[in-house]
């Protein structure tokens, strides 16, 4: 949301860290582009039904991406030379920061100068799909057979499969197992019992959970499994189900059991103070696990998200992005670009891919390997399974409620009630402003 969404460390005015930078690739944007489609849909198709594309070299092919840090882009240039020279092309990788991904496609395809391939986060693909600006990856070969179904409605909009995931993500519940076996308790599974266990752990400068409710992507990734898990839905924001989820993080507020600084963390910050012995617990995803590992005296456990009521499901947010085929006017190389999609969201660029980001693979078959050789993390793997997409019900208008919630998140927990916040919020949401 946001978002490399969104992996321990701070973001700082200088260069962004490497923490900084995975974290927005996380898919929890912490910078969803308050576009307004409509302005987004003349811009771009103005462009596809000119049908002009600029002179390009014929065996180079460009991706732009988010991939920043340094390890990412590594691990990118690999996938992409191997891809490359399996089809007998070369692949350029152009990274910019997540935040501004959307900004300069638009940009570029106004001069009609878009790369090939596009990735997206998945919660900014419908902008441009809706806009006509996305070429249907099915169109171009490219097959959904071993892919669940919510991982392919997350790469899709109003039915038609325009993004291919190479991995996903979502959210879990982490704990220090030191601080848990000395307080004498278990991982709760519950609300009533998660609420319990922070009130328990919390003690001194240490806070028995931390969580991300600031004002951005990070928040309202965040609020997303309390919401849906209790049934809650993001097109009626003052719903009673979302109203009780809201209340339920006023009270752990309340209880002294988040810091009161979480209405300004983001879930790097999250991380930090997991790490520093400061949170016993955090909502938290699988990009910060690189960062957890640094600290080798840290023992630290993963489990599914805490749910209202037992036996509930626990339903938390695809996170991660898409690659897509922008329309370029050039239908060779759409489909040239359609094969190398396919490529790198193939079966074993993705396991590749997965192990070195401890993401989840896409793939039904790669992300079985996967579960074999991180079984730490096999939790996520659950939790995955059961995820929805942010976008999954109000495609390309998704920004607007995003932002309605995290203003909805500022004013709840800092004072006022939690039906009035998000009675404004389904207000804003609906009009705009």
């Amino acid at each position: 949301m946001s978002e490399r969404f969104t992996r321990g460390g701070k973001p700082t005015v200088t260069a962004p860290s490497p923490a900084a930078v995975r974290r927005l690739r996380a898919g929890s944007r912490g910078a969803v582009v308050p576009l307004a489609a409509a302005s987004a849909s003349v811009l771009i198709a103005g462009v596809a039904l000119s049908g002009c594309a600029q002179q390009r070299d014929g065996d180079v092919y460009t991706v732009m991406n988010s991939s920043t840090d340094e390890s990412y882009h590594r691990w990118d240039a690999e996938a992409m030379a191997r891809c490359g020279e399996r089809l007998g092309v070369r692949i350029e990788q152009q990274s910019v920061p997540a935040a501004q991904v959307m900004t300069k496609a638009l940009r570029m395809a106004s001069s009609k100068s878009l790369p090939d391939i596009v990735q997206f986060d998945a919660s900014e693909m419908p902008v441009f799909a809706q806009a006509g600006g996305l070429v249907d990856l099915r169109s171009l070969g490219l097959s959904t057979r071993d892919i669940p179904e919510g991982i392919v409605n997350f790469g899709s909009y109003k039915g038609t499969y325009y993004g291919a995931a190479r991995s996903v993500n979502t959210l879990a519940l982490f704990y220090n197992k030191d601080i848990l076996d000395q307080a004498g308790v278990r991982v709760p599974t519950t609300w009533a019992e998660l609420r319990e266990t922070a009130r328990k752990l919390t003690e001194g400068r240490r806070y028995g959970l931390a969580l991300s409710a600031g004002g951005a992507e990070d928040g309202v990734f965040q609020f997303t499994p309390f919401m849906w898990s209790n049934g809650g839905d993001e097109r009626k924001l003052d719903g009673p189900r979302v109203v009780e989820a809201l209340d339920y993080w006023k009270a752990l507020l309340k209880d002294g059991s988040l810091s009161k600084s979480t209405v300004n963390w983001t879930q790097a910050d999250v991380n930090d103070q997991f790490m520093a012995g400061n949170a016993a617990m955090m909502i938290n995803g699988p990009w910060q696990v690189e960062t957890l590992n640094t600290r080798k005296s840290l023992r630290w456990g993963i489990a599914e998200i805490p749910v209202p009521e037992a036996g509930a499901t626990s339903v938390g947010p695809l996170g991660g992005a898409v690659l897509t085929v922008p329309r370029t006017g050039d239908a060779e190389r759409e489909r040239t670009a359609g094969r190398i999609v396919a490529c790198l969201a193939g079966e074993k660029e993705q396991l590749t891919y997965a192990l070195n980001s401890w993401m989840v693979p896409a793939n039904a078959k790669a992300a079985a390997v996967w579960r074999e050789r991180v079984p730490e993390l096999d939790a996520l793997a659950d939790q995955v399974a059961a995820a929805r997409s942010r976008t999954a019900r109000l495609g390309a208008g998704w920004p607007d409620v995003s932002l309605a919630l995290q203003s909805a998140f500022q004013s709840a927990l800092t004072g006022q009630s939690s039906e009035a916040a998000l009675q404004r919020a389904q207000q804003r949401a609906t009009s705009g402003n």
